[in-house]
């Protein structure tokens, strides 16, 4: 490639417009107003074709499309009353406290699918209340991973392990925790 720079065509559109502007303004002295170029020969008018109608959007057939996760349901009443009581067990507990949010979201991960794969039913995931007095960008509620962690239980990727979730019972953590429900592993 040469070293100096590709000169850029002028449109005759362009030309006329800067045509009419050069007439509007006094040239310096001893300058005189540019002549217009001659006109090049008109190109061939483009023939319009008319645009196509509009397909229907292609849809895969159902075998190949992915379900929709299911819907994250709550805890029984019956159930979170026994939890609270200390009638039902809860399976397993994994604390997030003092965790960067992706050392926590990586923990998280990894507890679900080690208590899915164990045949746990209710988990405890404790992910702290935050600093008191703590404010941030999101204001004064406290906590990162106390409003981190439900966006992730939440999200479709947790789904084929997360059932439900709600707070936990002050006996458990009360806001500082959540009861978590994991699903049957092999089922949606």
């Amino acid at each position: 490639m040469s070293g100096g720079r590709r000169r850029r065509v002028v449109s005759e559109a362009e030309l006329a417009l800067w045509m009419k502007v050069a007439e509007t303004v006094e040239p310096l002295p001893g300058r005189a107003l540019p002549e217009p170029a001659a006109q090049p020969a008109a190109p061939k008018p483009i023939e319009e074709r008319p645009a196509p109608p509009p397909s229907a959007p292609v849809v895969a057939p159902r075998s190949v499309r992915q379900p929709a996760p299911p819907p994250l349901a709550p805890l029984e009443a019956r159930l979170r009353r026994r939890l609270a009581r200390g009638v039902v067990d809860i399976d397993a507990r994994v604390d997030l406290h003092g965790l960067r949010q992706d050392e926590a979201h990586r923990r998280l991960a990894s507890f679900l699918i080690r208590a899915q794969a164990q045949g746990h039913r209710v988990v405890l995931v404790i992910t702290g209340k935050g600093r008191p007095g703590a404010e941030d960008a999101f204001g004064s509620e406290r906590g990162v991973l106390r409003r981190s962690v439900p966006h992730w239980l939440s999200s479709p990727a947790a789904r084929d392990v997360v059932i439900g979730f709600e707070p936990a019972d002050p006996v458990h953590g009360g806001a500082g925790a959540l009861y978590v429900r994991i699903r049957k592993s092999g089922r949606r």
